[in-house]
């Protein structure tokens, strides 16, 4: 027994030496983005007609004054300080967009301003409302300065009933649009009811024209800045806010940097997303601050079919210093994940009563490779749900040992490494859920505080490492639930001392469930085996 334990013990520290030396070697050559540059020459958009009364249109006018610059080899083009109406505004390549500090860009609320385009939604090529931001095969391209641009949102979104106050439902519906059949939703009009009701409309069908969805056309929420394959990007230090869909969605792009900017949507805004990056290569995400109705920091790569013919993973991506208050999830990856990634560095955020902390999503039929993920010193306080989760049933009610064929369309996670994490308060601290046929991979966490109502889950996975990890839960039967785990290595695991259950093994292809230098006498119980798992199952080192 003494062999075996000794060599327990060889096998799980020569795991944990070389996933400290990988993840050494990766934060020391973290990838970098090129910013863009720019002539100092400065149009300023009141020499093109420009009025800053908020009430003139200023749509032709600003975009006059940004094509100039264009055409004179760039510069700036200045927003000055003052409240700016206008309809979408379509950026031009070597153009510093420049909106001062204090100056109010407001989007109009006028829906015949935005003309259907052809764009993409959530992965898919989709009809939509012209974006309020936009520009397409762009090179040295930015948005900066400490001024808002609003995109007038609220009359873009439907919202259910029970997201409101009273008095806001009352003042809402007095103010148009109409409320749906069952009382429960408000909806901007009567062609975004008839749009709804239409499934898949979302996507672009093969053999229609934009023309087709024209009755529908309030349905198509543009999101509020689009920018699609361009080179050399720079958003700074400026606030976006009350967006009609996602706020900044970066497709393709090459060399983006987003640094010290703020997004500000309200909780109950559907899809509402802060940031998008989506197939995008070499990225900087620095001291941003984002308030967010859906996901907070959130990487993409297109979606089933479509994604895995496109192929373009989302790679080279460092976040650091940033927080994120009340989004689905603080830092994400998914669901629309099929072209992959890889190659991402996040440290020292901080995230405040989101749905989640760190979010990993993705679900049968998506395919794409997420691996190579590194997240270090993340402080979270009230997370409504998991601190971090892994989860391959995304948005799909997951039914245990049904298993089906590995394909093209089949999702993997695998090589993530962890470390330093705080969280107080969660429903739960750590899950970790793949597929039967496809098990999440190279989970390496250490050095964790999770104070929780649950501790830890880890069903359907293998090579999975927790280190120094600190489950303070309530529920403490079990403190930890390994489901058809395979490989999984626990040391310096605590827990309370009031624990009824330490760990429950389930599943007949749980195995090699390794314990070291953790203290198992502290619980009641220390173990039970279920649904065919047997004791072969797990060694705990003396």
């Amino acid at each position: 027994m003494n062999k075996v334990v000794c060599l327990v013990t060889l096998f799980f520290s020569a795991v944990i030496s070389l996933t400290a030396q990988i993840e050494t070697y990766s934060w020391n050559h973290l990838p970098k983005a090129v910013l863009p540059t720019f002539k100092k020459d400065t149009f300023n958009i009141v020499k093109y007609g420009a009025v800053a009364d908020g009430v003139t249109l200023n749509t032709k006018s600003i975009n006059a004054a940004i094509d100039a610059c264009s055409a004179k080899g760039g510069g700036v083009v200045l927003v000055p300080q003052g409240l700016w109406l206008t309809g979408p505004i379509v950026l031009k390549s070597n153009v510093n967009f420049h909106i001062s500090h204090s100056a109010l860009l407001q989007f109009t609320d006028d829906k015949t301003q935005y003309p259907l385009v052809l764009g993409e939604y959530e992965g898919h090529a989709s009809p939509r409302n012209q974006s309020p931001v936009s520009g397409i095969n762009l090179v040295n391209v930015a948005i900066t300065g400490e001024g808002i641009l609003d995109g007038h949102g609220e009359v873009w979104r439907a919202i259910a009933r029970e997201r409101l106050t009273e008095s806001d439902w009352k003042d809402l519906v007095a103010s148009g649009g109409l409320v749906s059949e069952n009382g429960k939703e408000w909806l901007p009009s009567q062609s975004y009811l008839e749009g709804s009701k239409i499934k898949d409309i979302i996507k672009y069908q093969a053999g229609k024209t934009l023309k087709d969805y024209e009755p529908y056309k309030d349905f198509f929420r543009p999101n509020m800045v689009v920018l699609n394959n361009c080179k050399n990007v720079l958003l700074e230090n400026t606030t976006f806010q009350n967006t009609p869909a996602w706020c900044l969605h970066t497709i393709l792009c090459r060399n983006l940097t987003v640094k010290r900017v703020h997004v500000r949507n309200t909780w109950n805004a559907q899809n509402g997303d802060a940031l998008d990056v989506e197939s995008c290569k070499d990225v900087l995400v620095e001291g941003c601050t984002f308030d967010a109705g859906d996901d907070g920091i959130c990487v993409k790569s297109g979606r089933d079919e479509d994604g895995r013919k496109r192929g373009v993973p989302t790679e080279n991506m460092v976040v650091k210093d940033c927080i994120v208050y009340r989004a689905h999830g603080g830092f994400v990856i998914g669901s629309e994940m099929s072209g992959g990634a890889r190659n991402i560095f996040v440290s020292n955020c901080t995230f405040i009563g989101t749905d989640i902390g760190l979010r990993f999503k993705t679900t049968r039929g998506r395919g794409g490779m997420v691996e190579k993920i590194y997240i270090k010193n993340i402080s979270m306080k009230d997370i409504i749900h998991e601190a971090i989760l892994f989860d391959m049933y995304y948005m799909v009610k997951a039914a245990k040992k049904e298993t089906k064929p590995v394909t093209e369309a089949t999702p993997q996670f695998r090589d993530f490494y962890v470390n330093n994490v705080v969280c107080n308060g969660a429903e739960k601290g750590l899950m970790i859920r793949g597929l039967p046929e496809m098990s999440i991979k190279g989970i390496h966490l250490e050095n964790l505080v999770l104070k929780a109502d649950k501790g830890a889950e880890i069903i359907e996975a293998e090579d999975i490492s927790l280190k120094n990890v600190n489950l303070i839960s309530t529920d403490t039967k079990p403190v930890v639930l390994v489901d058809n785990g395979r490989n999984i290595t626990l040391e310096n695991i605590k827990y309370p001392y009031t624990t009824q259950l330490l760990f429950n093994i389930t599943g007949d292809k749980a195995a090699d469930i390794k314990v070291s230098k953790t203290d198992v006498s502290i619980a009641k119980e220390k173990v039970t085996f279920n649904e065919g798992a047997t004791d072969k199952a797990l060694i705990i080192a003396k």
